[in-house]
């Protein structure tokens, strides 16, 4: 029973509490047993709040009893990442350059989730400060569905929690790919919405104009409630249906080589799946998306340069190797080439935009291959790897998910969905008629 209450829903939850067939208790409980039988090899927890999200769970399911609702997150436990502060918790951002420091008030939202009853029940676990590799001294994060392999970056720990049934919420950050890719590897929903969306008050920087926060969760429906209280504003989804949705298919990502036969034939499939579904169906080329993810490097690395002067300057030697040698090559990006890639962002947006008089979505694998044994490096010129679909979105702003597609053996695969800047609410409501066409969550057999 405790096995399956982790894989309940947000709203099969809220509806047992009220029901009184079970409490917020039971399912911190769960969560916390759940914790301790698989952590060891999943490596996906920074830190638990044993004690106190015990002492929520009971003030819950008291307020609850009594009549005091305040919602959907009443008495759901969430994870955050380790590089969003939680009052009176550690932040040790998966490095050691300095110890962990304990936070002197929450993120702007972890307020949000707290003032809807949710319950923070563990931070999670990260490539170093969200850029990097595992730091050795942290370890990678392990995936549900094979502990032998990675659980993706840099939001791996907080999507091996979701997909592993311990809690059914996560937040994630997103500047490449970090919710996203995870999601994909881990085979539940990720989400990173249009840039701004979701305040970053309180949540460490990689790089101040790419950085996003969002959700991970086991289904759109899930996912859409944790946003509408990260960000302070409803998102009300219909019915699921794909009739007169037309979704143009991204030639660059779905004909790309780097695609594995595995992952190739499954987006074919899926794509006939959704045209039986009611969808129409076209390519679009966009010549820009071949320099996307090169232009975002200009990008992301000086600017994460610039962030960690300080913390490079006082403790060279804290980070792992590959994450101090990638800040150190952002501090020899030139200005110009760095301007130039600010200015080709916005050719790429407009590019993107305009798609959007004609279709409704843009479609493309998530990731060009499932869950590999490590993360993989961070790509340079000539090499898409696994940013391949997701980075230009984080250029654009525009609001991106990852759902799950499909099966490569006992690996998951994803599918990718990128709307309309700052319309992310139709980007939803489209992605709950794809996931329930495709039907391709497979839970783990952890």
């Amino acid at each position: 029973m405790k096995h399956d209450i982790g894989f309940l829903s947000v709203g099969e939850l809220g509806s047992r509490f009220r029901d009184g067939s079970l409490s917020p208790v039971d399912v911190v409980t769960a969560a916390l047993e759940r914790i301790e039988r698989l952590e060891p090899s999943l490596n996906a927890i920074a830190h638990v709040m044993r004690d106190a999200a015990l002492k929520e769970a009971a003030r819950a399911a008291a307020d609850l009893r009594s009549g005091r609702d305040l919602g959907p997150l009443h008495g759901i436990p969430v994870a955050i990442k380790d590089l969003i502060e939680v009052r009176d918790v550690a932040t040790g951002f998966g490095s050691r350059v300095r110890p962990p420091a304990i936070a002197a008030d929450d993120a702007e939202l972890v307020k949000r989730l707290r003032e809807a009853g949710a319950i923070i029940l563990c931070k999670t676990n990260l490539l170093e400060y969200a850029y990097g590799i595992a730091h050795p001294d942290v370890g990678q994060t392990n995936n549900p569905h094979d502990t032998r392999r990675t659980s993706g970056g840099s939001s791996g720990g907080s999507a091996a929690v979701v997909a592993a049934g311990i809690v059914p919420l996560g937040v994630g950050t997103d500047t490449g790919g970090s919710i996203r890719i995870p999601a994909s590897y881990c085979g539940i929903v990720g989400l990173k919405p249009t840039f701004g969306l979701v305040p970053v008050d309180g949540v460490f920087p990689l790089s101040q104009t790419l950085d996003h926060v969002g959700p991970l969760a086991r289904s759109v429906t899930d996912a859409t409630i944790l946003l509408e209280y990260l960000c302070g504003q409803p998102f009300r989804l219909s019915r699921p249906s794909l009739e007169g949705v037309t979704i143009g298919v991204l030639s660059y990502h779905a004909d790309s080589r780097e695609l594995t036969p595995a992952v190739a034939e499954n987006l074919r499939q899926a794509i006939k799946t959704l045209e039986a579904r009611g969808a129409s169906v076209k390519t679009i080329d966009i010549p820009l998306l071949a320099s996307a993810n090169s232009e975002l490097r200009k990008i992301i690395k000086p600017e994460a340069s610039l962030i960690h002067r300080e913390l490079y300057a006082e403790n060279p030697a804290g980070y792992a190797p590959r994450t101090r040698s990638q800040i150190e090559a952002g501090f020899d990006v030139s200005a110009v080439n760095y301007l130039q890639a600010q200015d080709f962002r916005l050719r790429l947006r407009n590019a993107v935009e305009a798609q959007f008089a004609d279709v409704d979505v843009l479609l493309s694998p998530s990731v060009p291959f499932p869950a590999p044994i490590e993360d993989p490096e961070f790509t340079e010129e000539g090499e898409e790897g696994e940013m391949l679909s997701s980075g230009f979105a984080n250029m654009t702003g525009q609001p991106s998910i990852s759902l799950p597609c499909g099966m490569d053996g006992h690996l998951p695969l994803g599918l990718q969905l990128t709307g309309s800047f700052c319309n992310d609410a139709k980007l939803l409501q489209i992605a709950l008629g794809v996931e329930a066409a495709l039907a391709a969550y497979t839970r783990p057999a952890i």
